[in-house]
């Protein structure tokens, strides 16, 4: 059996008497979309805030590629392959879609000192950039501020900058939040564009777009993990019907 990208084991957090994680293992396989499913407070940006290293766990292990990653801060994760998103966009609302990614495409070759004027003016950045935005489905908007974005365009530039860090694994947190119908059906089409391409954990409370695109989809209450399987499996499992959505309703 090959190494999975992300391997957690037993991953614990505590905010004083409140166990935020608890005991937590999964693995997300080379390509696969997992998805990470559960009812509001259920613990699920707490776990992907520890995968990135924004927050240390208490007890547990976290391997990326066969390698531990504990220790680690969040831009040496990023460097070994981890790349996030937010569930509220985190953006220079102050510059172009392109200067976003360009700066996003500079960091990831090492080169931070004065990189706001380097990434106004390197053409080759600017490529390389110009290509992500192409890839989310923005090549005509790299000359656009961020603060005169549509909501889901800047869902779309997020993704970009995400993928402007050549990932491994993305840590998709709520992709879909705050999306309208055809917004959602674009970024559903775009996240299965990329499947295969990048390994994805993918938070989300839209179970239609779940279930077109999760390979396996795992269910965190109160901060374990009840159930992991198909979507097929998770459709029909009592547990889970139980306690994310109520006794007696449909997982649709």
């Amino acid at each position: 059996m090959s190494t999975p990208i992300l391997k957690v084991e037993n991953l614990q957090k505590r905010f004083g008497g409140l166990t935020a994680t608890d005991d937590v293992s999964l693995t997300v396989t080379a390509g696969e979309i997992h998805a990470l499913i559960g009812p509001n407070g259920a613990g699920k940006t707490t776990l992907i805030s520890q995968l990135f290293g924004e927050l240390a766990h208490d007890a547990g292990s976290i391997a990326l590629n066969g390698q531990k990653i504990d220790a680690l801060s969040t831009p040496d994760r990023v460097a070994r392959g981890l790349a996030r998103t937010f569930q509220i966009t985190c953006l220079l609302p102050d510059y172009t879609a392109l200067q976003n990614v360009s700066i996003a495409c500079q960091v990831h070759r090492g080169h931070s000192f004065h990189f706001m004027t380097d990434a106004h003016g390197n053409s080759e950045l600017k490529e390389e950039a110009q290509s992500y935005l192409e890839r989310v489905g923005l090549s005509d908007r790299g000359g656009a501020l961020v603060a005169n974005l549509a909501h889901g365009e800047r869902k779309q530039l997020e993704l970009a900058i995400a993928l402007a860090t050549r990932p491994r694994l993305l840590l998709l947190d709520e992709p879909m939040a705050g999306l309208g119908h055809v917004e959602t059906q674009q970024m559903v089409a775009l996240l299965r564009s990329l499947k295969g391409q990048f390994s994805m954990l993918l938070v989300e409370h839209d179970m239609d777009a779940v279930f077109a695109l999760a390979d396996r989809i795992s269910v965190l209450v109160y901060g374990r993990i009840i159930a992991t399987g198909s979507a097929e499996e998770i459709r029909r499992n009592a547990d889970v019907k139980t306690a994310y959505l109520g006794e007696g309703d449909e997982l649709c």
